[in-house]
């Protein structure tokens, strides 16, 4: 079943970005608005540079007694994951799983480059097979 689904089958699309220069009090309140735990960070080009959760809001500006006001969100950007809006389920299972994350963005590589969706634990489980969300869950969520 994985292999046949390609990620623009499985994702959410209409995804929005935080400005990378706009405020972390700017996108919890996007957040908020949007019932989403997790935003796409993008430039002034309109293109992905990073993702932000709320746990990182939390933890690394309002823990820290920082004004979430004053932070750019594109200062809390770090590692990105992503995947081609052509790749197929077998392909999203393996970057989330190696990577341990629960949301991939998606980019349409022939379309210029740009953000078409997201995939998060809820896409897979609406798409795929118990036994390949079993399968996730352990390895997104096993502890060394």
């Amino acid at each position: 079943m994985a292999g046949k689904l390609r990620a623009r089958e499985i994702m959410t699309g209409g995804v929005r970005c935080i400005g990378a220069h706009e405020s972390l009090q700017d996108a919890a309140k996007m957040m908020r608005d949007l019932e989403v735990g997790a935003l796409p960070i993008c430039g002034d080009n309109n293109r992905l540079m990073g993702m932000i959760t709320d746990r990182d809001i939390v933890i690394t500006c309002c823990a820290e007694g920082v004004d979430p006001a004053k932070v750019q969100a594109g200062s809390l950007g770090g590692e990105l994951h992503w995947i081609d809006a052509n790749a197929d389920a077998n392909e999203v299972l393996q970057t989330m799983e190696s990577h341990h994350i629960k949301r991939l963005p998606v980019i349409d590589v022939d379309g210029g480059h740009r953000l078409v969706g997201m995939i998060t634990e809820q896409n897979l489980a609406k798409n795929l097979s118990d036994r390949q969300i079993a399968e996730f869950a352990t390895r997104v969520y096993a502890t060394a």
